[in-house]
């Protein structure tokens, strides 16, 4: 072994030890009398002193030595000075006096240094991802990741769920994302999806009678990439066998008491709080709320509907909706010039007509949109919204797709801006009874809301055939903070149900027998009722190191625009590669 102990491990009691340490130099001190050398590995920082009495060989080797030179050390662990210890470091009672010290590697001067405090932008960072990957906060996060996926396995492992590995080359069943297709060079002009998930074996598994299988899987999707987002993305796949949707929200309630508890400290009390997703859409505007603060969205199309005001009027005599928040103190909280850039995104980034302001005085309500209004309407607008003097009103006027949009944007900005919420409080939530379906409008159809394999919930069977877009499913999200951590269904098993969805979807009976044949096939060969669920990883560890990008809990991510700028992946292949694929490359078009 190159050495004893490692960087973070000595302590008073191995005073009058001698040990070999190595790892890389953090810090240089050279002082008159001795040098300071700060040497650091993953598990901490010790201290190592060359002093006057040291060997001349060792005295000129400290003096060789610059930041991140990976060195061996040997030498006797010594008490500091009462007055020279540090309380900032676990080794910070001891230090070692060096009696050798061996150059394994030098460093060329670095882009960056892993324990600098500048601003090092992202690209910079990734780029050299093998240094930023020594940052403390990186090795942090990528120890959180290891300790939440091995309680994450205990826990399934002590409840008897399976972990089975699943294929990583499938077969395209495109629905949802786009797939990433792999060629076969055996089978020629035929291709592999990479798995968007796991959804499709673990049903089979379900049938093939593991009733309790799970998996830490590896998925793909081919999809505009944002801060939360990854082409490549690890999900806690999870499926149980004859159990209803309680069941399965009972699981990962005990599940993330458990990581609560043991990664935060924090005693979350079951059962977690649960809100149907209508419920969700009218009072936050989204299917994920952050309920950690108010800024709730009032309905106020039936005041609209008989109000002198014609723009609200028209509104809502052509069956669109007016919909606020209020703001408490927005009248001073908010200057004019961020008012009118909420507007500017809104227009821009939701395709609203405009952001309708007033302020709420103790004459009544003042501002542009107030003016339209007479004021024997004042009261009444006051008191939908629940508001007092000082408070700022801000209204959308459009469909109901785009006042959600538009207010849930408006919402989650000034909910951080404002500071309506601790940074550091963690809140759990359910969303439930979502939509079997919702409309494509560019294809004209309609769509799976989760996907094509969700059950209806039981008294909602009869409008698959009549009214589909009234069907409720049996769907449920898991929500932390504003985002969705996981998601499940319980499963059509039956193969005549599961043949309809597919017709609804608009999926003929040729192509559904195609794509999905061999699981209509074993839907009829002694399927049990089934459901599951896929938790994020990437983005639970995100949300419990309290960070707000996914890339930062990712030893190796890709940008947003797919690349990994250490490799230079996606990058050209050999012309002979794709000779063997049966590939030709096609020029862009000028």
């Amino acid at each position: 072994m190159y050495r004893t102990h490692t960087c973070g491990q000595l302590r008073s009691e191995h005073v009058n030890t001698e040990v070999t340490l190595c790892g890389w130099v953090d810090r240089i001190r050279d002082h008159k009398n001795a040098m300071f050398i700060n040497l650091r590995d993953r598990y901490g920082v010790t201290q190592i002193v060359v002093d006057q009495a040291a060997e001349e060989a060792l005295k000129v080797q400290a003096h060789r030595l610059a930041s991140e030179y990976v060195i061996k050390v040997v030498g006797q662990v010594v008490a500091r000075d009462s007055d020279q210890k540090n309380s900032k470091l676990s080794t910070g009672e001891i230090e070692i006096q060096a009696t050798s010290l061996e150059i394994l590697n030098k460093c060329k001067t670095l882009p960056f240094l892993p324990s600098s405090t500048d601003s090092i932008s992202e690209e910079v960072r990734l780029e050299y991802r093998y240094v930023d990957l020594r940052r403390a906060a990186m090795q942090r996060a990528l120890i959180l990741r290891n300790r939440m996926c091995k309680i994450m396995r205990d826990y399934m492992d002590d409840l008897d769920f399976i972990d089975v590995e699943t294929p990583i080359l499938g077969r395209s069943t495109p629905e949802g994302a786009r797939d990433y297709l792999v060629p076969s060079r055996v089978q020629e002009n035929m291709f592999y999806a990479l798995p968007q998930s796991p959804q499709l074996y673990k049903q089979i598994m379900m049938i093939a009678g593991y009733d309790r299988y799970y998996q830490i899987a590896r998925c793909f999707r081919d999809e505009d990439l944002r801060a939360d987002r990854q082409p490549e993305f690890t999900q806690l796949d999870v499926e149980m066998s004859f159990v209803d949707h309680n069941d399965i929200i009972g699981l990962i309630d005990g599940l993330m008491q458990r990581l609560a508890k043991e990664i935060l400290g924090l005693e979350l009390t079951l059962p977690l709080p649960r809100i149907t997703y209508d419920e969700a859409m009218q009072r936050f505007g989204h299917d994920a709320p952050d309920i950690r603060f108010g800024l709730e969205i009032t309905d106020c199309t039936h005041l609209a509907a008989k109000s002198d005001f014609q723009v609200f009027r028209s509104v809502a005599d052509a069956g669109n909706f007016v919909r606020g928040i209020c703001v408490p103190d927005g009248a001073n909280l908010l200057a004019r010039r961020r008012i009118d850039q909420l507007t500017n995104m809104v227009k821009d980034d939701y395709g609203a007509k405009g952001l309708a302001w007033v302020k709420v005085e103790a004459e009544g309500l003042a501002g542009p949109v107030a003016k339209n209004m007479p004021e024997s309407e004042h009261a009444d607008w006051t008191k939908a919204m629940d508001a007092k003097v000082g408070d700022l009103l801000l209204f959308i006027a459009d469909s109901w797709s785009v006042s959600c949009k538009s207010l849930h944007g408006i919402r989650k900005q000034l909910g951080s801006e404002l500071k309506l919420y601790d940074a550091n409080q963690m809140n759990f939530s359910w969303v439930v009874d979502f939509p079997m379906f919702e409309h494509d409008a560019e294809e004209d159809r309609w769509v799976a809301m989760h996907h094509p394999f969700t059950a209806a919930k039981d008294e909602d069977l009869e409008k698959l055939k009549s009214n589909p877009d009234q069907a409720k499913a049996k769907a449920y999200d898991l929500i932390i903070n504003g985002f969705e951590a996981g998601g499940g269904t319980i499963r059509i098993h039956d193969q005549e149900v599961q043949q309809h969805i597919f017709k609804l979807l608009g999926m003929t009976a040729e192509v559904a027998e195609d794509r999905f044949g061999f699981l209509l096939e074993a839907l009829q060969c002694g399927a049990p009722p089934h459901g599951g669920i896929a938790l994020g990883i990437d983005r639970l560890v995100m949300l419990f190191a309290g960070l707000d990008n996914i890339r930062d809990v990712i030893a190796f991510p890709k940008t947003q625009k797919a690349m990994d700028l250490m490799t230079g992946a996606p990058g050209t292949v050999d012309q002979k590669q794709l000779d063997e694929l049966k590939i030709a490359m096609v020029k862009p078009a000028p």
